[in-house]
């Protein structure tokens, strides 16, 4: 596995403490995620966006993703799970890990799909929100669905209490949906081992 990263890295805590297999974890900015990464003893690399451009107008997108990308390949991993990860990659990075990368949003996707979801979720009245974990897309948030859990919204609640409500309920869904495809894959490959005298 690699994980990206760009804030507190709550998410990859909870999967390391689930057993996920980590391997690597990227940060786009200097962030306690990456710190927390090289505490724990895992390969931890910074691509920082402020070397590319910035934030504004000037970000040279493609060459923060062709760096990115380069990183990953130390690895090679199954899969790459975006971590409350605050960039959007050029669609380059899909020609080399499509179908392995994957997101997770604070909707019940394809309801409020974009950066704001937990605002529009309170803003809609929705009695019913969530999170999803979808394979990431050139797209956003649109790519196929492989898992969701609800969280029934308090009327009360504004956006900081709704996020960390949908927060519990990723923490536990990320790292069981990450370990059932890492269990797929490790059934579709053993073949492959067994006819190579592998063990």
């Amino acid at each position: 596995m690699a994980v990206l990263v760009s804030g507190q890295g709550s998410i990859l805590e909870a999967m390391v403490a689930e057993g996920v297999p980590v391997a690597l974890v990227l940060a786009d900015r200097p962030c306690r995620g990456i710190e927390w990464a090289k505490g724990a003893g895992l390969s931890a690399h910074l691509v920082d966006r402020a070397d590319f451009g910035g934030f504004g107008p000037d970000f040279d997108r493609d060459t923060f993703t062709t760096r990115c990308t380069e990183v990953l390949e130390l690895e090679d991993p199954t899969l790459v799970a975006m971590a409350g990860f605050g960039t959007i990659f050029s669609p380059s990075i899909f020609e080399r890990f499509g179908g392995r990368m994957l997101n997770t949003h604070p909707s019940l996707l394809p309801a409020f799909p974009g950066w704001h979801a937990v605002r529009d979720a309170l803003e809609a009245k929705a009695v019913v929100t969530g999170c999803t974990v979808h394979l990431a897309t050139e797209v956003m948030d649109v790519g196929p669905i492989l898992s969701q859990g609800e969280v029934v919204i308090d009327p009360r609640w504004g956006e900081a209490e709704l996020h960390e409500a949908i927060k519990t309920i990723e923490r536990s869904l990320y790292p069981a949906t990450i370990k059932a495809l890492l269990a797929d894959h490790g059934r579709r490959e053993a073949p492959r081992g067994e006819r190579g005298g592998a063990t």
